[in-house]
């Protein structure tokens, strides 16, 4: 009897240790798989986006600095073109640039796409200018990808909520310059 007792309390403490290793793991699982999420917030509605920090980790908190500073907090889309994507963080409505901090390394050469829905940073010509622009691809962008045509564009997140919002900024008319002829305005960048 003893000895019956003795191993049903041994297994039931194997269950509760088992169950308490599951547990971890699922949380550990849950927490990998997980993403940073930031929410742009603009006077044509929302756009949430899921950030890829171990993909493009040097891109990712050069945005989140960005928008913690509430740097682009009033700031506009100033550049659209349809079937393309559209432009914002570098300009105010007046068309007054903003200063920013130094630019950073183009890590374009992460493994991730410039498809539809996903958010790069906008550069220059030279491929380690980027600062605080970013463009949202309204189309699957390949051509913007390392190594086909030059060093690429720097993703570093996707769309995953507004995409109708991202389409109606889209398809606003724009001036000669892809400046659109209304002001979307990014009211707040917030982290979630």
């Amino acid at each position: 009897m003893k000895k019956k007792k003795k191993l049903l309390k041994g297994y039931k403490i194997s269950i509760i240790i088992i169950a308490i290793l599951i547990a971890i793991s699922l949380f550990l699982v849950i927490k990998q798989n997980s993403q940073e999420k930031v929410l742009i917030k603009t006077n044509y509605g929302d756009i949430k986006i899921e950030l890829y920090p171990k993909k493009a980790p040097v891109t990712v908190e050069n945005f989140k600095s960005y928008a913690e500073k509430d740097f682009y907090d009033g700031l506009v889309f100033h550049r659209i073109i349809e079937g393309f994507m559209i432009q914002g963080g570098g300009f105010d409505a007046d068309g007054e640039k903003k200063e920013t901090d130094a630019p950073i390394p183009l890590e374009s050469q992460s493994g991730l796409s410039n498809e539809k829905y996903t958010i790069a940073m906008a550069r220059t010509t030279i491929p380690d200018s980027a600062t605080s622009q970013f463009f949202i691809n309204t189309n699957d962008n390949y051509i913007l990808d390392y190594g086909v045509r030059d060093q690429g564009y720097a993703v570093f997140g996707k769309v995953v909520k507004g995409k109708d919002v991202v389409e109606k900024i889209e398809n606003i008319p724009t001036d000669e310059n892809d400046w659109p002829t209304e002001n979307i305005i990014i009211e707040e960048v917030v982290l979630l």
